[in-house]
């Protein structure tokens, strides 16, 4: 078999870290290039690790001869940081993406977006949901999708593009929201906010990265999907399978959420004086509010998920060595 040439970027966070683990295991490649300004969460032997900010023009050596890019870089966390920002890195990062591709002669990319595309709904939402982003990382990141896609129509008979739209993903060195939520949940301090029946669409980051796969052996020139559980997990779901698997206390306490609110006010008044918190009534508002998304196209396409969602925590957990999730 003929080895390639992958570019990652954005390749030392979490998911890309986990993609490049998932590359050089594979054996495909000559040679894995992680392209990103952090440190990688985890370092994986034969990756070549290279300091690039996609919201600069990607030099033409970072990886000569790329047969594949994935562009996971982005500006992700909500709330966290200004609206120009997401801008800033989302968008200037596809276009450099793109433009690298253009001038090295790569046909082949996979994107990362969100399923923030769609915004923020109760109502159950499918692939083919009509595109209302409510957020400037929602905003950026549909943005970001047609740069590529208007990369891909340049020249759709020798160029294939694969976009993925996770929902929360999950997994070791995730330190986001599944994250902070199982520590809480250990010190005894979480609550429900406002109600239990939050539905939450998640999904195993080892999946995800299988997904990436799948749809590449695939002979779509454009394909896009979402990436979720097939389940349609509710807060209380999720916090009892953290319970079962970690040995936890149960969480039963709502605290309704006009008090949830107050609470808000009152870290947003800490933070002004200079004593940082992640409370705001903006995250309360989120975790209150359902992301209510199902990957339909993955499930008619025939993809199926290594891990359900109690079965993918007790995977996390054997990979932090038992002890706590990391």
């Amino acid at each position: 078999m003929e080895k390639k040439r992958v570019l990652v970027l954005g390749g030392a966070g979490f998911i890309g870290s986990h993609l490049v683990n998932s590359l050089a295991e594979s054996g495909e490649y000559d040679v894995i290039v992680s392209a990103d300004i952090a440190e990688p969460r985890f370092a994986v032997e034969g990756v070549e690790y290279k300091y690039v900010d996609i919201r600069q023009p990607i030099a033409d050596d970072v990886c000569p001869g790329a047969s594949e890019i994935y562009n996971l870089a982005a500006v992700h966390t909500t709330p966290g940081y200004q609206d120009w920002e997401y801008f800033y890195t989302n968008v200037l990062g596809a276009t450099h993406c793109c433009d690298y591709a253009r001038r090295v002669g790569c046909n082949q990319i996979v994107f990362t977006s969100s399923i923030s595309v769609y915004g923020a709904s109760e109502t159950l939402k499918d692939d083919s949901s009509a595109l209302e982003p409510d957020s400037a990382y929602g905003r950026s990141k549909l943005c970001a999708e047609q740069i590529h896609a208007q990369w891909l129509n340049e020249a759709s008979a020798t160029r294939r593009l694969v976009v993925a739209r996770p929902a929360v993903v999950y997994g070791y060195t995730e330190r986001g929201n599944f994250t902070r939520l199982a520590h809480a949940m250990a010190k005894g301090r979480f609550f429900f906010p406002g109600r239990k029946d939050t539905v939450k669409a998640c999904g195993y980051v080892e999946d995800l990265v299988r997904s990436f796969r799948f749809c590449l052996e695939r002979s779509e020139a454009h394909l896009t999907y979402n990436f979720a559980h097939m389940e349609r997990y509710t807060s209380q779901d999720i916090c009892d399978t953290i319970t079962d698997v970690a040995g936890y206390k149960k969480v039963t306490l709502v605290v309704p959420m006009p008090l949830m609110m107050l609470g808000g006010i009152a870290f947003e008044v800490l933070s002004k004086l200079g004593i940082r918190t992640p409370i705001n009534r903006a995250r309360i508002n989120k975790l209150y509010t359902s992301t209510n998304i199902v990957p339909r196209k993955l499930r008619e396409m025939g993809f199926r998920p290594r891990y359900c969602l109690k079965q993918s925590l007790k995977r996390w957990l054997e990979m932090s060595d038992g002890a706590q999730f990391k």
